[in-house]
Order: C-alpha cells, then structure tokens, then sequence
C-alpha cells in the first residue's frame, strides 16, 4: 500500500513544467505533502485531496508564492486575461505605472514574459495536479475499502474531481489552445519530462467531455450534493459546462438539448432582483448561480477574496467603453460599478462600498449562472434558425434587468430597455445577443472568449485602437515553460 501513498509527492513534480522553485517561497496552500498524513490513509484524507483542489478557484491573495506579481501569482487573474483584454476594464481608476505587465494585457503590446500567462498556467496546472491525486484515490478499490468510504460519498468526491478537471482544462485550452494533457500523478522527474509536451487542442476538449460525462453519472439529481457545503460542484454545474463546451465547439444542437436537461433538474431559474446573485447576504439561497468559489473570511488558512484588497488600492475599474455599452438607466451598470464611489459592487457583494480594501472579504467568485446560460441558449437558437425563440430568451433577461430596483430601491423609468422586436436577421438577432451579454455578463470574466470565439476579438479591439493582432486569438504559452522544458513545450505561432 505504501507505493501508492507515494504518488504524493506528484504534487510538486509540477513544478518542473507549471513554476519554477525560485518563483516560489512558500508551499500552496492546501498541499498535501508527505510529512502532513500516514502512509495509511484515512477518509480525511480523501475528502481533502478532493477539497484543496477547488482552492485554484480562488480570489485569495498568495495561495502560491508571496506576493509574486511579476509572476502573476499573487491571485488568480481572469479578470486581467479577460476582462482588461476586452477593453471592459482598466488596470486602475487613476493610471500609473504599478504592475505595467497589466498594461500591456490591455494594449496588446506583451511578450510571452509577462506573468499573466505564467499566473494562469500555473493556477490551473496546480489545480489539476491535486485532481489527478485525488482521482487516483477514489479510483483504487485497494484505498476506498481499506478507508471504508461509502460509495455515495465516494462518486459524489469523484465527480466533483472530473468536473474540476474539466474546467481547469476548459481554461487552459482556450487560453492557449494545444497544452500539455495530465491525467495521472507523476511519480518521478523523467515522468514529468515525458509529459512536458503539447497536445493538440481537439484531445483536449476530448478530455474535457469525457470527464464531465463521467463526472454527470457520479453527481446525484440535486441542488447541492452536501448541503453543509453547497459550495461543491453539482451535476447542475456539470451539465451547465457540457453546454459551455458545446457552445465553443458551436455544437448548437446540444447547447439547446443541454440547457434543457439542465432546465428539467428544476433548480435554477433568474433571480427576480439583478444584484441577487452577487450580493454576500444571499450566497447560496439564491435561484441563479450553478457554481462559484467560497469566499468566507476569518478562515485559517486564509479563504477570502483578495480581490476587494486590489479595489482598496484603486485597481479594477471601468473603460469608458464599456460604461456607454449600457443603454439609458440600465440599472445593472450601477450594480456592476459605482463610478462616483469608485466601488466595483459586483465584486464587493454589496452596494455600500462594504469590504473595499478588505484582503479577506466574503464575497463569492461566480463561474456559472444561469443568465449566462440562458444567452448561450439564446445564441444557440439564433444560429439554428429558431429567430423567435432566441429573442424571447434575450426579452427574458431584459425584463429581469428592467423590474429590478435600482440600487437605491428605484424603480427604472418606464420604457427603459424595451423588449426586442420581432426579427428574421439573424445577424441583427446576434447584435442584440452580443450587447446583452457584455451588460448582463460585465466584470465577470467572460468577455475576450465571447470576443474570440465569436471570431469579432479584432475588428472590436483594433477599432478601439488596440493593437491587437491574429496570433492573439490564443495567449503565448509562458516563456519560462518553454525553457524549462528545454524546447519541449513549444510556443504558439509569431510570439
């Protein structure tokens, strides 16, 4: 049995390829090493393989190093490959030169050296390393007997594990498109050698749909698994990204038929109020959000959102752009950020200004909600000619935005974000489908894929004076990988 335990030490065999030891000056947080469990292990330890592998997730600052910016590492950086990209946000409300690698996010004018691409590689590579750990456990009859796990618990953890893999893996490929491909725990040095190489992308979204098939047949049909923890991964999470995966293969036949299923499961439906979903009083009694990080302060190790320390500090704030985006007295521009206060409210998870500077905060980081879902649908129908169909799923999150009060308890004047019209133009219907998702969708890390996969990311960005090129559809892989592994991994074309 002791053979297998060993497998722990895989763990930090991926520092070879994802970060090197210098960039690092302390262990993740979260890691399992071999002086911290038995050689026997226990159901413990188990849950907790499953447990630190959501920490990847995180806003929390310095889970991987100490206040590694240069690397990119100091939290995790969505907002700067995505949102910053877009041209939604600035780096700061008033510009300078702290932290210039994010400027260069915005203007298009980075190098492979820039820690962004260093900060996500090594976020998710970190993050399927544990999975990998904990998918071998679950998957070995000699442990989970030997530990007694009950095999409802036991497949509830491992569809969890394949699901998070799934998205780890959903975030790499379409930042860098070909990746290295792990599955299993590396046991030595030469092992992680070998697999320091590129995949193509299209074994990738193979991997990706084979776990969350895997991981749909594991979750129980309910909201959440383990109501003491409704933070974990559900099969509603599950099927929600299989849509997600559709959608960016343009696979619309099973969008449509995956929103569906995910609609029969009757747990998700649009909160009446807009600002429900984000508000840190509402987490997880919500009707909208499928699946999203648990901030919670005053945890030991730390499990708070950093990013309400980077809003204290003047970071995180809107481009002028995507202010006009928004029609006349849309109440959701307010909801998103307060530009008088200078208050990102949908991050702060209050109106008020409440936890701004707060490097501990509670409020949660949404992945998936279902408006979100819903314009996948929307865009889905649209392109299968079902043009009535998508514009009622369009007016649906329109009336929401409408009937919501605004932040100071308002209602918005009559007339304002009208319903959609009647329309056979499918290009006029993806019009409104596109504004709506960037308002609906804001400050919330999804912007530059919509750009990319809708294959607009260069008319929109160099008609904002960007100088963004082709090769910019996909990230550079991380120079210091490139490096490392002595040519192995290559890098993505004119970087």
């Amino acid at each position: 049995m002791k053979n297998i335990y060993n497998s722990l030490i895989a763990i930090c065999i991926v520092t070879i390829f994802v970060s090197c030891n210098d960039e690092l000056t302390k262990e993740p947080i979260g890691l399992l090493t071999l002086d911290q469990i038995d050689t026997t292990p226990t159901i413990t330890t188990l849950e907790s393989s499953v447990s630190s592998s959501y920490q990847l997730l995180a806003s929390t600052l310095n889970l991987i190093g100490e206040w590694n910016w240069d690397g990119g590492a100091v939290l995790r950086n969505d907002f700067i490959l995505q949102d910053i990209a877009a041209n939604d946000m600035n780096k700061k409300w008033n510009p300078d030169g702290d932290q210039a690698w994010m400027d260069e996010l915005s203007a298009f004018s980075f190098t492979p050296d820039n820690g962004a691409f260093n900060g996500i590689w090594l976020y998710d590579y970190e993050g399927i390393n544990r999975i990998n750990l904990a998918i071998s456990y679950l998957t070995n009859p000699e442990v989970t007997q030997e530990v007694g796990i009950a095999d409802a618990r036991k497949n509830q953890l491992l569809g969890e594990a394949y699901f998070l893999r799934a998205f780890y893996y959903f975030d790499l490929v379409n930042n860098f498109g070909d990746v290295p491909l792990l599955t299993v725990p590396l046991k030595s040095f030469e092992e992680a050698f070998d697999v320091a190489v590129r995949v193509p992308s299209t074994e990738i979204w193979i991997q990706i749909n084979s776990d969350l098939t895997e991981a749909k047949t594991l979750l129980p049909n309910v909201k959440y698994p383990d109501p003491s923890e409704p933070w974990r991964a559900s099969k509603g999470a599950v099927i929600a990204l299989q849509a997600k995966a559709a959608l960016f293969n343009e696979d619309w036949t099973s969008v449509i038929s995956l929103v569906n299923e995910l609609d029969a499961l009757g747990f998700y439906s649009l909160n009446a109020n807009y600002f429900d979903s984000f508000d840190v009083t509402k987490e997880f009694v919500d009707n909208e959000v499928i699946f999203a990080y648990d901030h919670v302060s005053d945890q030991n190790p730390r499990k708070g959102n950093g990013l309400c320390a980077l809003i204290g500090w003047g970071f995180i704030a809107p481009n002028e752009d995507f202010i006009n985006a928004f029609e006349p007295n849309d109440p959701r521009l307010l909801y998103t950020v307060d530009v008088a206060n200078q208050n990102v409210s949908k991050l702060l998870g209050n109106t008020v200004g409440d936890y701004k500077g707060n490097d501990d905060a509670p409020s949660n980081k949404i992945y998936i909600r279902y408006a979100d879902v819903l314009l996948w649908k929307a865009e889905a129908l649209n392109e299968t000619g079902d043009y009535p169909g998508a514009i009622a799923i369009i007016n649906q999150v329109r009336t929401r935005a409408r009937t919501t009060p605004t932040a100071d308890g308002s209602m918005v004047p009559i007339g304002t974000l009208a319903d959609r019209p009647s329309s056979t133009d499918s290009a006029q219907i993806k019009g409104w489908l596109m504004s709506e998702r960037r308002v609906e969708l804001g400050f919330e890390s999804q912007r530059f894929n919509d750009l990319k996969r809708w294959g607009t990311a260069k008319s929109v960005l160099t008609g904002l004076g960007k100088n963004f090129q082709d090769k910019n559809y996909l990230y550079p892989i991380p120079q210091g990988e490139v490096d490392k592994s002595g040519g192995t991994i290559t890098q993505n074309p004119d970087y």
